[in-house]
Order: C-alpha cells, then structure tokens, then sequence
C-alpha cells in the first residue's frame, strides 16, 4: 500500500494505492487511518471502492456501519470513488444518499471529486 499527499484549500488528504483490498474489516481500516494520520498527517483519506472488500456495499453484513463509526470516533473522514451503478439495493443508493450530505463520508465518482469533497 502506498500514500501519496494531497492538499487542496490548506487541507492535507491521503490518497491510498494499492494492488490488493486495503480494507477488509474494521481493524485494517482502523490501522489505514492510523498510517494516514502518521505518514501525512492526515485524517482525511481518499481510496478506490476497488480497494474495499466488497462486504462493506451490503449493508446487512455491518461492515459499513462499524468501519464509518470508527472514523467518526476516531475523526476520520473518508471519500470512496468509483463506479456505484451496478448497485441495486435500495438501502445502499439511500446509505450513500445520506452520506453524501454530511461532511464525513462520501461516496462519488472520481479521485478529484473525493479531493474536492474534502477540502470544501
């Protein structure tokens, strides 16, 4: 995993990169936010759906839920990019919805809109 800095606005974000899953439960996004917070001094961090194991997009597994409650605990933010259109689930379009309007989870479509959701 690699983490490149990015500033936009005064605000210092974390862009994760990887060639396999960064986050596949709690503890291992719990430990990304750590490695953010000591490697660019951020608790801002911006990752690829692709690099999020694909139990966090159901929703009844938990997963979401537990991995964004430590973010908030811990005040991390996080904007996911990627594509969401082959997703169905009503409680998931609602989940990402809600999210969307708050300011600390964010899911959208490309890196340069989780940077600019970040930094606004």
């Amino acid at each position: 995993m690699k983490l490149k800095k990015l500033e936009k606005n005064g605000v210092v974000c974390g862009l994760v990169s990887s060639d396999e899953p960064v986050i596949t439960d709690a503890q291992s996004a719990l430990d990304l936010l750590m490695t953010a917070q000591y490697e660019a001094g951020t608790k801002n961090i911006i990752i690829d759906k692709k690099l999020i194991a694909e139990d966090f997009f159901i929703l009844s597994t938990g997963l979401a839920g537990e991995i964004l409650q430590k973010y908030v605990n811990y005040g991390g933010r996080i904007a996911i990019y990627g594509d969401y259109s082959h997703y169905t689930s009503k409680p998931l379009k609602d989940f990402i919805y809600e999210s969307n309007k708050g300011s600390d989870v964010f899911f959208v479509d490309t890196e340069a809109e989780a940077l600019s959701m970040l930094t606004r």
